[in-house]
């Protein structure tokens, strides 16, 4: 007999887990839609040529490619490297995320799009990593992005968005940490080594990890000077306010154009009066991710400290993201919600409203053939009133269907007995508060199933 399991990295979801996950995807999806950002849905498969090479080399190495499927592999036999033997036995591969095929998407369909495109994606992801906690190979992402503007209005919504969510979680002490690619270039402008833009980030996005002395003897190895790393410290050191930090950027950049546009785009998005956040957001000037693609703004959520997960989200400003496949012009920026570390994050500091993991609010309970058919038309009226309800399918022991509906966290049982039958009254008992009370069959719809 060959004992069941699944693919490392991969869940199962019982219908408890999928209720709390539908609360977090119906909460994100209506804050998108509160914003004006519509659905959009692309296959689970792509093109490898479309994926390949838009999330450098690790990214190339970590998709989920998939064989061709009944075709004669005949460049099979004639490879000398793994690169070329995966060109000839695959064409496919999953998704790896949702921006890149979003791109494509806009791509194909611009000439009909009303730009700027603002659109919303929640969907799954694969990605051949090694599996630990908050890391899985298949995933959900949440994204909302807007395509053809360039107004950094965008990023303040954006920002909102992902302020509205978190403050409608409850989720106290998050951070919501922001930088600009055009800061760090501006640092690079600055000494002189604007070829070592992705060394220098690299470096200084270790610093929690491994320190400022950590950082300075990696920048050694990379080839700066004394000199220059002076001037990285004095940078990774500005402290203060958001708006303390950037003025000290003004005077550490003074010399490089790139830089102060920087500070400038991040200023308006901070400072420039339209948005008043829960949660103000951070300036992070370490914050270097997605610099492959990211020209503007950077911004990544984290999770409160006590929970000790890391990013639950992120994204930024991609001015030529479209250019990959040939259409110029076309800005964008956009945000992620990593939906599965959410959920264990509101899990752990247990967020989750007692509602969320319910599906029926009362059970009828079946006994005997009469009683059952009274019972089945309560059912159906609460249903057409929108009150999901169920009777238990067949006649047995109370006890019994008493535990079914524990056990499935119903939170209110109907009992219509014989002396309910009699009088045309129906007994709703509290599950949780174990209170009964007696009431009037018309008043069944009426009654307040919390």
């Amino acid at each position: 007999m060959i004992k069941p399991t699944i693919v490392k990295g991969t869940r199962d979801f019982g219908p408890v887990v999928v209720k709390k996950r539908n609360y977090i995807f119906q909460t994100i999806r209506s804050v998108f839609e509160l914003y004006g950002f519509q659905p959009l849905e692309t296959p689970a498969m792509e093109n490898l040529s479309t994926l390949t090479g838009k999330y450098g080399e690790e990214g190339d190495q970590l998709m989920f490619k998939i064989l061709n499927n009944g075709e004669i592999f005949d460049d099979a036999s004639k490879a000398t490297n793994s690169r070329e033997l995966v060109a000839a036995v695959s064409e496919k591969a999953l998704r790896y995320d949702l921006t890149i095929p979003f791109a494509r998407y806009v791509v194909m369909n611009h000439n009909d799009l009303a730009l700027p495109f603002k659109r919303y994606q929640m969907q799954p992801v694969w990605r051949a990593d090694k599996p630990q906690r908050g890391r899985y190979r298949e995933f959900y992402q949440c994204d909302a992005d807007v395509v053809g503007s360039d107004s950094l209005l965008n990023e303040v919504e954006l920002l909102l968005i992902y302020d509205t969510v978190f403050t409608k979680f409850g989720l106290q002490g998050y951070e919501l940490r922001v930088n600009n690619r055009k800061i760090l270039s501006g640092l690079a402008e600055v000494i002189g080594k604007s070829e070592l833009l992705t060394d220098i980030t690299i470096s200084i996005d270790k610093l929690d990890k491994i320190g400022i002395d950590g950082v300075r003897k990696e920048l050694t190895t990379r080839g700066l000077s004394d000199n220059d790393i002076a001037i990285i410290e004095e940078f990774l050191a500005i402290d203060g306010t958001g708006e303390e930090k950037l003025d000290k950027l003004k005077v550490l950049l003074k010399d490089s154009p790139t830089g102060q546009k920087g500070i400038e785009e991040l200023s308006f998005v901070l400072n420039s009066g339209y948005a008043t956040f829960n949660t103000a957001p951070i300036v992070d000037v370490t914050l270097a991710r997605g610099l492959n693609y990211y020209t503007g703004m950077i911004v990544e959520a984290k999770a409160p400290a006590a929970v000790k997960m890391g990013s639950i989200g992120g994204g930024g400003r991609y001015d030529d993201l479209t250019g990959l496949f040939g259409l110029k012009g076309i800005s964008g920026v956009g945000v992620s919600f990593g939906v599965d570390r959410i959920y264990d994050v509101l899990e752990e500091l247990q967020l989750f409203p007692e509602t969320a993991g319910q599906s029926t609010k009362v059970l009828f309970l079946n006994l005997g053939e009469e009683n059952a058919r009274v019972a089945f038309k309560h059912v159906q009226s609460l249903r057409n009133a929108g009150i999901a309800a169920e009777l238990y399918p067949q006649n047995a022991k109370m006890d019994k269907q008493m535990k079914y509906a524990d056990k499935r966290a119903i939170p209110y049982v109907a009992i219509i007995g014989e002396s309910e039958l009699q009088e045309n009254m129906v007994s709703i008992k509290n599950l949780q508060t174990r209170e009964q009370e007696k009431i009037d069959a018309d008043a069944v719809i009426r009654f307040e199933y919390k």
